[in-house]
């Protein structure tokens, strides 16, 4: 006879054995786009409106001429050596975490139709304990409000929770975003 095996959540020792993948700055390998390089600093909040100290957030994004690097983007646009897209970094003691990056360029949206582009944007997710499963959002450019205006996906959420997933811009050149996981101004999470 076979049982059902338990759910397990993400935690609490999620960081074992990823700690050596962390990255940080996805610039660090790229000297060529040290002028574009952008911060994004955040925190991820719990329910209770406390900080999430021992979760991981990762990133994945296109470059700046909006080109992934993954086998199935077969556009002919330029990548960039030593760009991956992808980050990886641990919540700090009050839920914060950080990257260095560039803003990626605009990718096709989902139909494939180069004239329906969506909007500049970060794919994220978020690992902690007590989650079965990951949670998956974006995170959008202040300064791109008519792309961000003309996203299909963006377009899905409604518009009084669409201030979540842009993040806000504090003239340094740096970003901020937070991630609240439940309750008041809780961030939007996609189905992946």
């Amino acid at each position: 006879m076979l049982y059902a095996t338990a759910s397990q959540t993400v935690g609490p020792y999620l960081h074992i054995g990823l700690a050596g993948l962390d990255c940080v700055d996805l610039t660090a390998d790229a000297p060529e786009l040290a002028s574009h390089r952008i911060v994004i600093e955040g925190r991820v909040i719990d329910g209770r409106g406390d900080p999430v100290p021992d979760g991981m957030v990762e990133i994945w994004q296109a470059n700046p001429a909006g080109r992934y690097r993954h086998p199935d983007d077969q556009r002919e646009l330029r990548l960039t050596a030593g760009f991956t897209g992808f980050g990886r970094v641990p919540t700090g003691p009050n839920g914060e975490f950080r990257f260095v990056t560039v803003k990626p360029g605009a990718v096709p949206d989902a139909d494939g139709k180069p004239e329906a582009m969506q909007a500049p944007h970060i794919m994220v997710s978020v690992f902690m304990r007590g989650l079965v499963k990951h949670v998956a959002t974006r995170m959008y450019f202040p300064d791109e409000v008519a792309a961000n205006a003309s996203d299909r996906v963006l377009a899905l959420v409604p518009e009084s929770r669409r201030g979540t997933l842009i993040a806000s811009d504090d003239g340094s050149g740096t970003l901020r975003w937070n991630v609240v996981l439940q309750g008041d101004g809780e961030t939007v999470f996609f189905d992946i």
